[in-house]
């Protein structure tokens, strides 16, 4: 076995969990190819090391990053690889724990550990590679994280106790990505981060998304930007002017409300009630024309009565959001919701969150139905079956909705953004042709 790798040596980097852990990954793949570095993503075949980023945020996602530990485990012990390494979140959160659970791994390092682990695989960090990235999606969209952690103090969530607080980057440094990203063939920029709203408030005094969207609109070859994961509270009203500015920017946000019940919201530490809640989407939706909003709910919270249950229901069934997720509770050590009584019970839980994605079927279904006979600008991923799949400015990618198009012209190409005229729909996809006609 080698105990000392050279730089014509092939590293695999696995990624788990959310987006912001991918951007992660593709700064350090950046990283070590300009070390020298064969690298692969996602990889199957041989590689001397394998470096897993881990999702350690709930029950799930906390199993499937110690089964692919386990399975690359067993690779190494198999003398498949020579290194094992593990990062991320749930090695951030769990390190102690898991250095004398899983003896076979080389190392563990946290969140903000490139440079560590470049130092374990005898390279340096290059500071002037900020802004570069391997981009591992289809390189016509590509995420943008614009902050590191959160301040927020929600009651059921580990994040800010892993990533700490919010920091975020300047904007002359993401207006550099962008241009980056932008001659690497993205014209989709999906800016995320734990709460995008809280955007530049310790860098510059005040929530400042808009100022960041007003450059990132100048940059060359971006043609849509998506909003994704904004806080209900303290939500800035002045980012609903912009978006109305701007026709590059989407009219889409992922705003997560997590329930509509006052005492849960309260027990949640939400910072927002009910009728704040409410005024709030009632005022995106008149501002902003035609907007789709995404949103999840947790289902299941400690206490959550069945009229609670039916109060968030209810809420769901009248707000008609164009695209939801539903989480089933899961009780988080070191969190403030940790305290209270995990009570309701799992089938019960399970239960609840069908329902509810049972009546958004019927939300999403009747909202396809209108939208046939509409010509809609579409981006083009991918092709699969003699389909071309795409997307509206409605629908985020891996989360959303997708258009299946007939190809009447022999002529697309993935990373197009073409007009299509919608012939039929089901409950969660759109059938269209191309050209229009």
């Amino acid at each position: 076995m080698k105990t000392r790798l050279s730089k014509n040596q092939t590293v695999n980097v696995i990624t788990l969990g959310c987006a912001k852990n991918l951007v992660d990954s593709e700064v350090m793949l950046r990283q070590l190819q300009a070390a020298g570095f064969k690298t692969l993503h996602e990889g199957t075949k041989h590689a001397d090391v394998v470096i897993i980023n881990t999702c350690g945020f709930i029950n799930d996602a906390k199993e499937e990053s110690v089964d692919t530990i386990l399975q690359w485990s067993l690779a190494k012990k198999q003398g498949e690889i020579d290194q094992l390494l593990v990062m991320g979140c749930l090695s951030e959160r769990y390190k102690a724990e898991l250095e004398k659970e899983l003896p076979e791994v080389d190392a563990f390092f946290g969140v903000n550990d490139v440079n560590a682990i470049l130092k374990k695989l005898n390279a340096e960090y290059r500071e002037a590679l900020l802004g570069e990235r391997v981009i591992t999606t289809p390189t016509h969209f590509a995420y943008l994280k614009i902050s590191e952690g959160c301040d927020r103090n929600c009651s059921f969530c580990a994040i800010p106790g892993i990533r700490g607080k919010n920091v975020s980057r300047s904007i002359e440094s993401l207006v550099k990505e962008t241009e980056f990203l932008a001659a690497k063939g993205v014209k989709e920029l999906i800016l995320i981060a734990q709460d995008l709203t809280y955007y530049g408030l310790e860098l510059y005094g005040k929530r400042s998304l808009s100022e960041l969207i007003e450059e990132l609109v100048k940059v060359d070859g971006i043609e849509w930007i998506r909003l994704h994961y904004a806080y209900p509270a303290g939500f800035p009203l002045d980012l609903l002017d912009t978006m109305n500015k701007h026709p590059k920017v989407c009219n889409y946000i992922d705003i997560p409300l997590q329930h509509i019940n006052s005492r849960i919201l309260k027990s949640m530490r939400r910072g927002i009630d009910e009728n704040g809640t409410r005024e709030l989407i009632q005022t995106i939706r008149k501002m902003v024309s035609g907007i789709a909003i995404r949103s999840s709910f947790i289902v299941g919270y400690p206490g959550e009565t069945a009229q609670e249950f039916s109060e968030l229901r209810d809420f769901i069934r009248e707000s008609e959001f164009e695209r939801i997720g539903v989480f089933t509770y899961s009780h988080e050590e070191n969190t403030p919701s940790a305290v209270l009584e995990d009570n309701v019970r799992p089938a019960i839980k399970a239960k609840r969150a069908e329902e509810i994605m049972l009546l958004q079927q019927d939300i999403s279904y009747k909202r396809n139905q209108s939208l046939e006979g509409r010509i809609l600008p579409v981006i083009i991923d991918k092709q699969e079956e003699g389909k071309w799949i795409g997307r509206t400015q409605y629908d985020s990618p891996e989360v959303d909705n997708e258009v299946l198009i007939t190809d009447n012209s022999k002529s697309l190409e993935a990373g197009q953004i073409v007009k299509v005229k919608v012939v039929s729909s089901d409950i969660y996809d759109l059938m269209a042709i191309y050209p229009a006609e």
